[in-house]
Formats: structure tokens, C-alpha cells, sequence
């Protein structure tokens, strides 16, 4: 088959048994109702869009079955359709698309099938918009580079009627160049991962390796995992998840760890009726599913089994919810609102950067500047737990903060402000990583301004810097009045334009900052590393024999 998953022909449903896969490729050919309740009931066709699109011609099958002469017998319809929709009834999206077609069937057959053919054709459009809507948030978040991804279940074509939704978005990061490898969760107990995602990714050409569920979060302790892509069977008002069973747990890993967690899905997957993820009725299936694989039993007879098909992750472990629409969610709160988005990009960036090491404790801060105003982290707390909720909006003017909030800014305040007042820059990072912070140390000297020389380090490139061979890098005295270092930053801003986007602080850390929140990570990050060379080399030039051509001095 082409990319799409389902083909009308002729009166029946053309789809690929996904219960063969990936031994088998076997054609389906369901030109019954009955049929098609069979096929979405024992998985050959599985995923929240394709269950829902395949109930669609369910319908309109039922539709022509019950017309004479014309005239449609609604009730009979109406009765196939309920049948239809419970086949599954954890998928918001079967019941939606099973209503949206017997709506037309006043109309006649010919009304619900054309129906159902915009149905399908709509799926590709909004999959594809959802996916390059994800890209874009990942890219903006992680920056422009090769990325480690773990996704669950499967997600792609076959989960949907063509392109997929989170497979779509590692598809657009692909084509991009901006995916290394995919992680492919094996997804117990039927191996959806395994059997199906791995073999679409394959076919695409996407590099990945395949893991046991159980292994996800030592990938990600091991600093494998850079985001989290999953998609989803419904999505509550107040943005709880319902997906494939290992999804929460999933998401509990991932905030321990600082990783974005983002799920990918149509707008048809939000169910604004229904309140909370407490209200969804979670799947129970077969024992047999769990005590067996593939005609072997793996249990001692009589074992009882839970095995719930689903579960349920509430909205505050969700970094992002994405449709087609756009961002709908950032950690459970509506996508317009900026000032909540990007409070939450910067309390993740955090979590990750405490659990490097190197925002230890309640130290180092970040901020994104939105206007004439900053988002700021705030003061005296523990990196490893921020939330959106422990940010600050101050005034980009005089580092006031805005009233009526719940923290207080972080002392560094100034500093940041007196980054945004003096360049043009959209976000900054102030850290404490071990070899830039001694080098700072080393360098800085205690009531000057002093300069910190590196030469010929293919890493410089990465910092910003108006000569990709050689850096300057300002080291500030380490004054108890911290407003007083903002107004030492800003005047040396101010006087030297073509300055690079980071500078230390002798024993106070790094701050780096950029066009993104991104980009001044990735620069302190890159500062990092070249100071690690430095201190593990012992040499400032790297073509040098001499080990001491640091150069310091007043300025």
C-alpha cells in the first residue's frame, strides 16, 4: 500500500492487517459492518485517527446495507453506528468520527461516503500540520541539532490514515536533519513498538534502536533520551492524556529528568466534554494478552492478570499538547497564553540543567525576555523542581517585579536585564558548570574587569563570537551588591558591541544568552566544553606548546 493506511474501493475498506506485521504484509478487505467491528476490536486496525476514519466507512457500509429503494432505514443506521462506536471505547476519536458520519445519513449513502472520503483526507492534512507544529516547538526548545528521541506505541501511518502524528514529527525532524536516533519503546504486551513502529521507521530510512519498556528510563538517566513523543487516544479539557498503557510512567521518568514530554494528536482526539482523565473509562483486555505471545504460554495456568490497555497522565507531566491548531497545552495551560509558555520552557530547561549538575541547588537562574518585560526564575528555589508556576515577570527597565506574584525574582536579576537593555538578546542563561566556573575563578580578579583569552579551538565557533578562531571572554568581579555587577555588565555592553554572548563571573558561573532559549543554552553549554579542554590540557591555544598563554588584564 501507498502511504495512507486506508483505501476506499468499490465498497469496501482496503487496509493492512496490523496483527501480521512485520512478518506477514496482509491486505484486509472489510466490506461488512461486522467486519469492521471485528477489525478495530482485535487490532488489525489500531490507533485513535485510523479506528476512527475506519468506523467512518463502517457507517457508511451500514448506510448502503439499510437503504431501499433510496430510502435510508436511520434507526437501523443509527443502531450499526452505536455498535460500531463501542468497539473501543477508550479512543474519543471512534465515536466522534462514527457521529460525524451517521449525521449525514439523512442524505443518503452517497452523503455519509463523501463524508467519510473528507474525513480521510482531512487526516493527512491535519497529521502533517500537527507533526510540523511539533517540530517547530522541538527545535525550539532543544535548538538546531541532532536529536535522541523516545516515542511509545506506534504513531505513524498505520495508527493513522496517512503520515502520523508523533512518527510524523520525528518524520519533519528527519527530513530536517535534526534526528540521531529514535528510541522505540517495544510497548507491552503486544509489542506495537516493536512490530509496527520499528517497521515503519525502517521504511523511512530513520535510524533507531528498539527497547524494552522497562529500559526507558535508564536511557534517559543515561542521557540518551532528549524529548519524549507520544501520541493519544483522548485528551480531557484539563489536558490529561489517556495512551497507551507505559505512557505515564513514561512521563513521571521524563519530569524527574528534565525532558520534555509532548504529545502529538488532532484536534478530534480533545474531548472538552469530558472534564478530567478520572471520567475516562480505561480498556481492560484479554488475559491471554498478557499470560502469552504468538500461541506460547509464558504464565502458569490460572495467573491472574490486570491489563489494562491505557492509562492516564495527568496534565502537569505533560511538557506540551500539539494539534494541528498549535501548541493547545504547555503543562496543562492554554498554548495563547505566552507568558505561561514560556515560563514553562524555562522551569524545564532547569530541571535539565539541575540534574547535569550544574544549576546545584537553588543556584544559577534563567530568563526570556518577552517585550519590555522578562520571565525570571525565581529566588531560593531548588532547580530540580521548578514549575511554570515559580516564575517571575519582571520589568525589563528596572527589574521590578510585576505585583501580585507568588515568588519573589532571583537575586541575579539585574544581571539579565542589564543583558537585555544592552544587546538584542531574547533569553539568557546564568550557570555554575565546574570548568568554566574555575577558569572564571582563576581569571577574574577582585575589583576589575578581566579577560579571559582562547585561541584556535574548533569549539569557538559555537560561541557566538565575531572571530571563529579566537575568544574574549569578560570575567566580571564577584561584588556582594549583584546590582552592581548588572551596571558593570551593561556599561561594558554598552561600550563594546561586538563583544561575545557570554562572559563569567569570577567564582559566580557563567551566563550565556541568545535569539532563543536554545541558543543560550547551547552556547553556555559549548563555553563549558571548551573550558573543560582548557583545564584538562592546560592550554589556552591549542596549537601551542607553551601551557600559559592565558592573557589577563585590566580593562
Amino acid at each position: 500500500m501507498d502511504d495512507s493506511s486506508l483505501i476506499w474501493d468499490d465498497g469496501a475498506l482496503l487496509t493492512i492487517d496490523q496483527r501480521g506485521l512485520p512478518g506477514r504484509v496482509r491486505e484486509l478487505r472489510l466490506s461488512t459492518v461486522e467486519q469492521i467491528i471485528d477489525a478495530i476490536s482485535t487490532l488489525a486496525i489500531r490507533g485513535a485517527p485510523a479506528i476512527g476514519i475506519a468506523g467512518a466507512f463502517g457507517v457508511v457500509i451500514a448506510t448502503a446495507a439499510h437503504t431501499v429503494d433510496g430510502v435510508v432505514d436511520l434507526d437501523r443506521v443509527r443502531a450499526e453506528a452505536d455498535r460500531i462506536a463501542r468497539a473501543r471505547p477508550t479512543a474519543v476519536n471512534l465515536a466522534w468520527a462514527v457521529r460525524r458520519a451517521t449525521a449525514a445519513a439523512p442524505r443518503g449513502a452517497d452523503a455519509v461516503l463523501a463524508t467519510a472520503l473528507d474525513m480521510l483526507a482531512e487526516d493527512g492534512r491535519v497529521n502533517r500540520a500537527a507533526a510540523t507544529n511539533t517540530a517547530d516547538l522541538v527545535r525550539g526548545l532543544l535548538g538546531d541539532r541532532p536529536l535522541r528521541v523516545l516515542t511509545h506505541c506506534n504513531t505513524g501511518r498505520l495508527a493513522t490514515s496517512a503520515f502520523g502524528t508523533a512518527i510524523g514529527a520525528i518524520r519533519v525532524l528527519f527530513e530536517r536533519d535534526a534526528i540521531e536516533e529514535v528510541l522505540v519503546d517495544e510497548t507491552r504486551p503486544l509489542l506495537q513498538g516493536a512490530r509496527l513502529t520499528a517497521w515503519e521507521l525502517a521504511e523511512a530510512g530513520i535510524p533507531h534502536r528498539l527497547t524494552i519498556d522497562s529500559a526507558a528510563a535508564w536511557a534517559m538517566a543515561t542521557g540518551q533520551v532528549d524529548c519524549v513523543l507520544v501520541g493519544a487516544d483522548r485528551i480531557t479539557a484539563n489536558g490529561d492524556v489517556a495512551n497507551k498503557i507505559g505512557t505515564y510512567m513514561l512521563a513521571l521518568a521524563a519530569r524527574h529528568h528534565g525532558i520534555p514530554f509532548i504529545v502529538v494528536a488532532p484536534e478530534s482526539t480533545r474531548d472538552p466534554n469530558m472534564a478530567t482523565g478520572a471520567e475516562i473509562v480505561v480498556e481492560q483486555r484479554a488475559a491471554t494478552e498478557v499470560t502469552g505471545f504468538g500461541g506460547v504460554v509464558t504464565a502458569p495456568e490460572g495467573t491472574g492478570v490486570f491489563n489494562p490497555a491505557f492509562d492516564v497522565t495527568p496534565a502537569a507531566l505533560v511538557s506540551a499538547v500539539v494539534t494541528e491548531a498549535g501548541v493547545a497545552y504547555r503543562d496543562g495551560v492554554a498554548g495563547g497564553d505566552a507568558a505561561a509558555t514560556e515560563a514553562t520552557a524555562v522551569a524545564e530547561l532547569a530541571r535539565g540543567l539541575y540534574l547535569r549538575g550544574w544549576m546545584p541547588g537553588t543556584a544559577g537562574n534563567i530568563s526570556v525576555r518577552q517585550g519590555d518585560s522578562a520571565v525570571v526564575t525565581g529566588s531560593g528555589l531548588s532547580k530540580g523542581e521548578l514549575t511554570a508556576d515559580d516564575m517571575v515577570t519582571v520589568g525589563v527597565a528596572d527589574s521590578v517585579p510585576e505585583p501580585g506574584q507568588r515568588r519573589r525574582p532571583s537575586a541575579e536579576t539585574t544581571i539579565h536585564t542589564a543583558v537585555y537593555r544592552s544587546t538584542d538578546a531574547a533569553a539568557v542563561v546564568h550557570i555554575h558548570p565546574p570548568h568554566a566556573t574555575t577558569l572564571s575563578t582563576r581569571t577574574g580578579a577582585r575589583e576589575e574587569i578581566t579577560v579571559l583569552r582562547i585561541s584556535d579551538y574548533e569549539l569557538i565557533k559555537g560561541l557566538g563570537g565575531a572571530d571563529p578562531g579566537v575568544i574574549e571572554i569578560p570575567i566580571f568581579p564577584n561584588w556582594r551588591d549583584v546590582a552592581r555587577i548588572g551596571a558593570d555588565v551593561e556599561r561594558y555592553l554598552t561600550e563594546s558591541p561586538g563583544a561575545p554572548p557570554i562572559f563569567g563571573i569570577a567564582g559566580h558561573g557563567i551566563t550565556a544568552w541568545g535569539d532563543t532559549l536554545a541558543q543560550a543554552r547551547d552556547r553556555a553549554e559549548c563555553l563549558e566544553a571548551l573550558c573543560e579542554l582548557v583545564t584538562r590540557s592546560g592550554r589556552r591555544h591549542a596549537f601551542a606548546a607553551d601551557t600559559d598563554l592565558m592573557e589577563i588584564g585590566p580593562r
